[in-house]
């Protein structure tokens, strides 16, 4: 098929970016194919899944009006291969691929939940006038939007990452009127990724580690590294969004608090973290066999329901977003990635890259399989990494759900450069504080 396109400057700059994130995904993924070959020998043909998915990404990239439609052509496509020629890893066919949907049915129910879940708490948070009080407590200036990307660090570490990060977008577009530049969009999506990633109840990968064995403080010294990324990105993108749009100075007059709604927000969130906590304490066996954290969201909302209604005219639009990822996060789980390189801080580096287009709970459950690696600096990794790419982590796509502009790679990649020289040199200031003390396989 031809795509015919009115060519400007803007869609010029939307395909170099996209070329760019093309042979990016091609070579990180690729790269997952060869892992596993002795250095000395020829590498393996680059298996066609990689390629598809490597098209998929690309497509996503150039198109990023149309991302729905693109990731489930890609889909469509990685499955009708696989079904006609090399099978699934469960085998060929019907059960091969009805038996891979069972082993993934539980994390895609779970981020379903949460994504659209989440989306009708951000607006009950917006609608309580908690945000709109803000600018009281903020300073008037710079100063403002860094405090802000500070307190989603903070939230982060002992809520959701989707949840801080859509907490700071509402926030973001009450003090902002509802002009918040692309660029801190992106520092939003980093700050709630990079508080989740020393916390095993911030992050979805954390929690995997939690439930495989990983002890709460052998992920705790990721916060050098994610704390160091964070004074990197929050300068530049703070005084970015206050050049694009001030601060508001002050709340408006009159302005009262629906300690109802506040209330709703703070049970719903409460219902996530205890469910949480709970199933991986007490029931871990369970964990994968039902989706308990999304569905204990979902609870929550129909029992508050009677005290105020939620916004359901939001979800058909958050449906579609998550759709996309969930479509994503297919695609990754179909990959051939049976062997991951040798643990080292240079894979775990790599990893993190990787992570900005490669799913990174697959990742991690492949790392976990493998073991020997430094749990801290590869939950730093896995976790701040996706924060390159908008689609890179879930966090990104559910803001994306409430600023559709964040869904364009090349604006991302471009006014968000900091994020990935923050990455690097957060894992940096790691690696040369701690250095790499790698754990024996957690399974």
């Amino acid at each position: 098929m031809l795509w015919f396109v009115k060519v400007s400057g803007a869609t010029v700059a939307r395909w170099r970016g996209g070329m760019w994130l093309g042979a990016l995904a091609l070579a990180l993924t690729a790269s997952s194919a060869v892992a596993g070959s002795d250095m000395g020998a020829a590498p393996p043909c680059i298996r066609v899944e990689f390629l598809l998915f490597a098209a998929t990404l690309l497509g996503v990239a150039l198109w990023h009006q149309h991302t729905l439609p693109v990731a489930l052509t890609g889909l469509a496509t990685i499955v009708a291969y696989k079904w006609a020629f090399v099978g699934f890893h469960a085998g060929a066919g019907w059960p091969g691929l009805v038996a891979h949907l069972a082993d993934e049915w539980v994390i895609l129910a779970n981020l379903l939940g949460l994504l659209l879940g989440f989306a009708l708490l951000a607006r009950h948070f917006e609608d309580s006038g908690a945000p709109a009080l803000l600018p009281r407590f903020l300073p008037d200036n710079w100063l403002g939007g860094l405090a802000l990307l500070g307190l989603i660090f903070v939230l982060s570490s002992f809520l959701d990452n989707i949840a801080a990060a859509l907490i700071g977008g509402t926030v973001a577009a009450t003090v902002f009127r509802h002009r918040v530049h692309i660029g801190y969009l992106a520092a939003i999506v980093a700050a709630s990724n990079a508080g989740g990633a020393g916390s095993v109840v911030g992050d979805t990968t954390t929690t995997m580690m939690w439930i495989s064995g990983v002890a709460p403080w052998d992920v705790l010294h990721a916060y050098v590294a994610a704390g160091v990324a964070w004074l990197v990105f929050s300068v530049p993108a703070a005084i970015q969004q206050q050049r694009f749009a001030p601060i508001v100075p002050d709340a408006p007059l009159g302005l009262r608090l629906d300690r109802t709604r506040l209330a709703i927000v703070g049970g719903i969130l409460l219902a996530a973290i205890a469910t949480n906590v709970t199933i991986n304490a007490l029931f871990k066996e369970w964990a994968d066999r039902f989706p308990f954290i999304g569905a204990a969201v979902w609870v929550a909302i129909l029992f508050a329901a009677r005290w105020r209604q939620p916004e359901w005219r939001l979800l058909p639009e958050a449906l579609k977003g998550s759709l996309f990822l969930l479509s994503l996060v297919l695609c990754a789980s179909l990959m051939p990635v049976e062997t991951l390189p040798a643990a080292s801080w240079m894979t775990a580096l790599i990893l993190g890259f990787v992570s900005a287009v490669f799913d990174n709970i697959p990742l991690t459950s492949l790392a976990l399989e493998q073991g020997g690696f430094d749990w801290g600096m590869l939950a730093y990794a896995v976790g701040f990494g996706g924060s390159m790419i908008w689609f890179g982590s879930s966090a990104g796509v559910a803001l994306s759900n409430l600023y559709p502009e964040a869904r364009s790679v090349g604006a991302w990649l471009r006014h968000g450069w900091y994020i990935a020289l923050a990455y690097v040199l957060g894992f940096a200031a790691l690696l040369l504080t701690l250095g790499w003390h790698p754990h024996l396989p957690a399974t």
